[in-house]
């Protein structure tokens, strides 16, 4: 494990992506849209999840090469997955938009009714008793999955900087609040997982992090907003955000799941990128995320997991881990010269040191899983889409976590 003072001696190990990288990376990524029919013949495997981290990767590749296919992949990736999971299933006996819009009112709002995970075996019937383990390859809808993909748009609004992609997150978001939360007593809570069509809990538990992605979401996506909406409902999200805001304060977010761990630095990472266009003023939110982060690390890196062999390791959830720690590097220099002028400014630099011992575990996660006798595994192969695109965000990062061109244009 890298023991040190200061980030920046690993910085460029996790945040600039060497041109080997970038290829193997590209090389994953291409083979993911074979196989899944993005860019083949074969019947279309959308799964949210990770077509999230795949619009991503094809527009940080895009980035990294100048070559425009990846941004156009990204884009048909993009009308793939609404027309696929806004859609009904084949096995199922409604047809059409999940919205119920009509063939032209849900081509212009495909979001608008939510998106499925994509999971093998339908949801669960009215009146079918629960099983948890069958419960997790039946179809529905997660709130985390929805907010990866409302991430996903603004990413591709960011870039292209065409609106419709903008909108379309933020009718999402918009949906998801109003579907997921309730009211209970005098507090909002969520449930994990709903219906496909939206009217009933399937999972009615509250996910530890749900009510924090959706504060940070849909702040992000008020803040990035396009100027160019074509609906009212679109215009903002401040009721929503609102009501995030309420159920985050006073939260302890720490965890010692990997993959909860690189989410909440790449919470952290948004907050700082957002900070400065006038976003979480006077919050102690950033302070409070690394915090958190530096806590669950010291309990991960005690139970030495990554000493497992390959066939006892989960490789998407330790990639997620990878992903989170190469954002360390982006908070400090976003958070650089401001932090005496930020709220606890003092506090969040000494938490960015507190990870320093920490940083060097995602070049460790990913050269283990770049290694191809590794993933001959099982738990490799069983998992392949999601591990391999989520390998090469470890690889390219800049996609998912960079927020260069944020600010309402």
């Amino acid at each position: 494990m890298y023991v040190g003072g200061a980030i920046q001696a690993v910085t460029e190990s996790t945040t600039i992506s060497s041109p080997g990288a970038v290829e193997e990376a590209g090389d994953l990524m291409m083979r993911f849209a074979e196989r899944t029919g993005l860019v083949s013949d074969l019947p279309p495997q959308r799964y949210l999840w990770t077509d999230a981290f795949a619009v991503c990767n094809f527009l940080g590749l895009a980035q990294a090469t100048g070559e425009e296919r990846y941004e156009e992949l990204a884009l048909r990736l993009v009308d793939q997955v609404h027309h696929v999971l806004g859609s009904y299933r084949g096995d199922d006996p409604r047809t059409g938009w999940i919205s119920g819009l009509g063939a032209q009112e849900g081509e212009a709002h495909p979001t608008r009714g939510g998106l499925r995970i994509g999971k093998t075996l339908p949801e669960r019937a009215g009146g079918e008793p629960f099983d948890e383990q069958l419960e997790w390859q039946r179809d529905g809808q997660y709130f985390h999955y929805l907010t990866k993909w409302m991430h996903a748009l603004n990413q591709v609004w960011l870039r292209t900087r065409q609106p419709q992609f903008s909108n379309w997150a933020r009718e999402l978001a918009a949906v998801a609040h109003d579907s997921f939360t309730y009211a209970d007593g005098s507090r909002r809570r969520m449930v994990w997982k709903m219906s496909t069509d939206l009217s009933r809990p399937l999972v009615s538990s509250m996910g530890h992090h749900d009510p924090l992605d959706g504060f940070i979401t849909c702040t992000q996506l008020q803040t990035t907003k396009s100027t160019q909406s074509s609906t009212p409902r679109s215009q903002g999200l401040e009721d929503e955000v609102a009501d995030f805001a309420a159920m985050v304060t006073g939260q302890d977010w720490a965890t010692a799941d990997p993959l909860g761990l690189g989410g909440l630095l790449a919470d952290a990472s948004r907050v700082a990128q957002l900070m400065p266009l006038g976003a979480f003023a006077g919050s102690d939110l950033l302070d409070a995320l690394l915090a958190a982060a530096v806590r669950g690390l010291a309990g991960y890196a005690q139970r030495n997991d990554l000493s497992d062999p390959a066939s006892r390791r989960l490789a998407f959830r330790e990639l997620g881990l990878a992903i989170g720690l190469s954002a360390v590097p982006l908070i400090e220099n976003e958070v650089g010269m401001r932090h005496r002028h930020m709220s606890r400014g003092a506090e969040v630099q000494e938490q960015i040191k507190a990870l320093a011992p920490y940083v060097a575990l995602g070049p460790e996660i990913e050269s283990f899983w770049r290694h191809p006798q590794h993933r001959d595994a099982r738990t490799w192969s069983e998992h392949r889409d999601i591990n391999e695109v989520m390998l090469a965000t470890s690889l390219v990062p800049n996609g998912f976590l960079s927020m260069h061109h944020a600010g309402s244009p």
